[in-house]
């Protein structure tokens, strides 16, 4: 993302699974099932995150957060119009690992619910 012509580090997320996640380990980049269906790697920015893992991961565990840095992404970074939702971030390529943060635990709570510090902070 550009800022009067400075380049701009956003956060954003994604959620995967362990598995997932250690065949990008081996494989020196991450590919989601997306990318292939769809073209592109669904990510969700913080204030998204609770929306996104509530209503599609509810209940779901051993799952990771991955916090991207939008500016150390080699893929191409769209934000598009997702009708009735809003705009999200897509990734349209593979996630060089390399812009990949942090992988966070991402578990859900007794009620199968995700809370997560950053989340009520968004």
């Amino acid at each position: 993302m550009q800022a009067n012509g400075y380049f701009v580090m956003t956060l954003i997320f994604h959620i995967t699974d362990r598995a997932q996640w250690q065949t990008a380990q081996a494989a020196g980049e991450y590919r989601h099932d997306s990318l292939e269906a769809e073209g592109f790697i669904h990510c969700s920015t913080a204030q998204q995150l609770a929306w996104v893992a509530n209503t599609f991961f509810q209940g779901q565990h051993s799952l990771l957060l991955l916090e991207i840095a939008s500016d150390r992404l080699t893929s191409e970074l769209r934000y598009d119009e997702v009708p009735e939702a809003g705009v999200f971030p897509h990734i349209y390529g593979p996630i060089n690992l390399d812009a990949v943060n942090q992988v966070i635990e991402f578990e859900p709570n007794a009620a199968g619910e995700f809370c997560w510090p950053m989340m009520a902070e968004a």
